[in-house]
């Protein structure tokens, strides 16, 4: 059987292709794609996740599947790609938290934590015998000022965010985000902008008990994640906003399909 080309490269992570390609990171990229949609927004009171989670199985219980975590008091993570994966570099971003507190009695820095777990990602790209991480991490928290949102890759790479998403649905967010994002939002538009954006990825189809919601704001400083009432609250605020735009993309498919139907006198 005749090799193809890339298959001399992509079988170990410390093998470069001709182009400069680290294939093993990029199929790690792949897997944090083919994730649950994890997106952040920031506004000038504070930070916002948000996660729909993918529910299988009816048989499944909602709450028991975690995909927004507390790392400090002031700092919590959204994760999108291989959730095992997740829960371990939570752990150790947990862990370095604490580090920091008793080495110098104060809380940790947002980009301060968030460099240490890039590092820590990147090391798995450079010597074999380990494979990348397949998840990418959304750490929101605030500093002393102002409030911080990082998304951390695969391969190590570190970039800050007013708003960003991570998995499957990262292109269609991306758009509403960039198109209605607002430096001035508060923290309630910070959340309806990233409930609009669930909306439409869902096509409408939005369930506060499969929607985890977390935020942290710089008056109060501790991270917390909202309980199923309050996701239901403004869950409800959303379809009630943008239902009609919903009802007429409906009613314009249905035209389409039938051309006919409507255009006898």
């Amino acid at each position: 059987m005749q090799m193809t080309p890339q298959m001399g490269y992509d079988r170990a992570i410390t093998v470069f292709s001709p182009d400069g390609r680290l294939f093993q990171v990029e199929y790690a990229r792949e897997a944090v794609k083919r994730g649950t949609t994890a997106a952040g927004v920031k506004s000038k009171e504070g930070v916002v996740l948000l996660v729909d989670k993918r529910i299988t199985s009816k048989l499944i219980e909602a709450e028991s599947i975690e995909k927004i975590f507390q790392i400090d008091d002031h700092i919590g993570a959204a994760t999108s790609g291989l959730v095992a994966d997740a829960r371990a570099l939570v752990d150790r971003a947990r862990v370095e938290a604490q580090i920091n507190r008793v080495s110098y009695d104060e809380q940790v820095g947002v980009e301060v934590l968030s460099k240490k777990i890039c590092d820590h990602k990147q090391s798995y790209t450079q010597y074999g015998g380990a494979r990348p991480y397949g998840t990418a991490l959304l750490i929101a928290g605030v500093d002393v000022s102002r409030p911080r949102l990082f998304e951390t890759d695969p391969s190590g790479a570190l970039l800050e965010y007013k708003a960003t998403a991570i998995g499957a649905g990262r292109n269609s967010f991306m758009e509403i985000f960039e198109s209605d994002y607002d430096d001035d939002m508060d923290m309630d538009a910070a959340i309806m902008l990233g409930m609009k954006a669930l909306y439409k990825s869902t096509e409408g189809k939005l369930n506060a008990a499969t929607l985890e919601v977390g935020l942290v704001t710089l008056e109060e400083r501790q991270f917390r994640k909202l309980s199923e009432d309050e996701v239901e609250t403004y869950v409800g605020r959303i379809q009630e906003e943008l239902k009609d735009e919903f009802k007429g993309e409906e009613e314009e498919d249905e035209n389409t399909e039938n051309p006919e139907e409507g255009s006898e006198e």
